[in-house]
């Protein structure tokens, strides 16, 4: 019940834009809202079970490439620092910079790769189910 009334208090508050000459006003910017990964595929719906919500912050140094690898849950980050590219297993091509979103692609065969100087840094927030990994490497 606190959950359904914080969330409806959440909503009501994005409903209701703040006046811009208030200079204490909270602003909020939509960084992501989509129900398509990156590549364009439609998330899949969300499975049965019970809910469980993990953060990461990822640092991946530069020049350092992730192993190929697929997530079984839906997933979104900011790219907080750095560049970052991510490369599916068909060769579709996403190049990050520091402060974009990424709606990560599910169940699909993927790696990512820092080619910058300088380290990358990401918040990724992943929506899965208890017993479900987030990651699976190939």
């Amino acid at each position: 019940m606190k959950n359904l009334i914080f969330g409806l208090c959440f909503a009501l508050f994005l409903s209701n834009p703040v006046r811009a000459e208030d200079a204490n006003a909270i602003h909020v910017d939509v960084v992501a809202k989509t129900s398509s990964s990156w590549d364009g595929s439609t998330l899949p719906g969300y499975p049965k079970g019970t809910p469980e919500i993990t953060i990461l912050k990822i640092t991946v140094p530069p020049g350092v490439q992730l192993p190929m690898h697929e997530h079984p849950v839906i997933n979104a980050g900011v790219l907080l620092s750095g560049e970052l590219t991510v490369v599916t297993e068909d060769n579709k091509t996403l190049h990050l910079k520091a402060g974009e979103p990424i709606v990560e692609v599910v169940n699909k065969w993927h790696y990512g790769k820092n080619e910058g100087k300088t380290a990358a840094e990401i918040l990724v927030f992943y929506a899965g189910v208890q017993g479900t990994p987030i990651s699976i490497k190939k």
